[in-house]
């Protein structure tokens, strides 16, 4: 399969190469400073693109069987709101070659409803960190809404608190629910990008992902 990677030198994104290629796929690592990304493999291509652009992202996603982004905010004030603009921009690129399946990073919190998270973490946790992180959870918020107005193949992956620790390669996933945990490696996020890929049960659903 061939993959492209978005964000590939972020938390996220640098797990997605890894595992890609460790899976024998064929990975394009699309980002701003290809010198981020030390990882060099016979299957990965690392390309310069801005994938809050369009028309740069687009020769990255061409011929790609699937797109996978990694990105998100930065600090919680980031005036180029990263997550809608680069959904908007790949979606975007995406239609224009023909290119349909696409995996997102969002947030626990964006479930608002509540389905399948525990009680502390829905009615205590959830609402002090929209308190906090408003700005950040917000753009997520336009970044969901803008493919729910596309006809892509999406689907956006919700974890709860990012972890820097070894992946276990195990998971909990929930169609339109969870996320079940309070936290979750990044290598296991990318993990379960990976394996929702072909499941064609998760297009245009939000799927909560935790330990």
């Amino acid at each position: 399969m061939r993959i492209t990677v978005v964000g590939a030198s972020g938390g996220i994104g640098r797990h997605l190469v890894s595992q890609a290629l460790a899976d024998g796929h064929e990975v394009t690592a699309a980002l701003r400073s290809p010198a981020k990304l030390t990882e060099r493999h016979p299957r990965l291509t690392v390309v310069r693109a801005d994938a809050l652009d369009a028309t740069s992202v687009k020769p990255a996603v061409e011929g790609a069987d699937a797109v996978l982004s990694g990105i998100g905010q930065v600090g919680r004030h980031d005036p180029l709101r990263p997550a809608s603009t680069s959904a908007r921009a790949v979606s975007e690129a995406m239609a224009a070659t023909g290119v349909r399946r696409l995996l997102v990073v969002s947030a626990g919190p964006l479930n608002r409803t509540g389905t399948g998270q525990p009680f502390l973490s829905h009615r205590v946790f959830s609402p002090l960190l929209w308190a906090i992180l408003k700005e950040l959870y917000t753009d997520l918020e336009r970044m969901e809404a803008v493919l729910r107005g596309t006809d892509l193949d999406w689907t956006v992956v919700r974890p709860p608190r990012l972890l820097d620790k070894p992946g276990t390669g195990r998971y909990r996933h929930a169609v339109e629910a969870g996320p079940a945990g309070s936290s979750v490696p990044r290598a296991d996020v990318a993990r379960a990008m990976l394996d929702l890929v072909p499941d064609t049960t998760t297009y245009a659903r939000a799927v909560g992902v935790s330990s």
